[in-house]
């Protein structure tokens, strides 16, 4: 093991916490030193460079990292660096496994209203957003949103 190697394994506690939600086998080995705002480690391999733990962590454990492949921390822990607990995967991937805004919104079943998001009544946007359609309908009938024309039309049959 490398001077350098043994600098970063030092900086570790490989009796974290058991991860809770995850597929992940064994504790966590939690990153004691530095961290990044968004919470992952940082290693200072030289002064001049940094590089974030979890990454060292697996190209010293398991090997090069892919080409356009990130790591996903299947504990999601960030700052975790046990190798077993890191996957490369597509960035795509790693947003879809994560607990962002996106994966939220995947999985509602209903609208605001409490309307079911089924076939019949789901109108994807080109942008990818889910409308309702009985809400649509129920907001396109308030008399603001009436044409000109069908506002007269409904004012002559009252």
């Amino acid at each position: 093991m490398s001077g350098e190697t043994a600098r970063f394994w030092a900086k570790v506690n490989k009796d974290g916490a058991m991860p809770a939600q995850s597929t992940a086998v064994g504790p966590c080995w939690e990153w004691t030193a530095g961290k990044t705002a968004q919470g992952y480690g940082g290693f200072h391999p030289t002064k001049e460079r940094m590089v974030l733990a979890h990454r060292y962590a697996y190209e010293t454990g398991v090997g090069p990292i892919p080409a356009g492949l990130v790591i996903d921390h299947l504990c999601r822990n960030r700052a975790c660096v046990n190798p077993a607990h890191l996957e490369p995967v597509t960035l795509a991937e790693n947003t879809r496994r994560g607990f962002g805004i996106s994966t939220f919104n995947r999985i509602k079943t209903h609208c605001p209203s409490g309307h079911g998001y089924s076939a019949e009544n789901t109108y994807v946007s080109p942008k990818g957003s889910r409308i309702c359609r009985a809400c649509a309908r129920e907001r396109d009938r308030q008399p603001h949103r009436l044409s000109a024309y069908r506002r007269n039309k409904q004012r002559s049959a009252a």
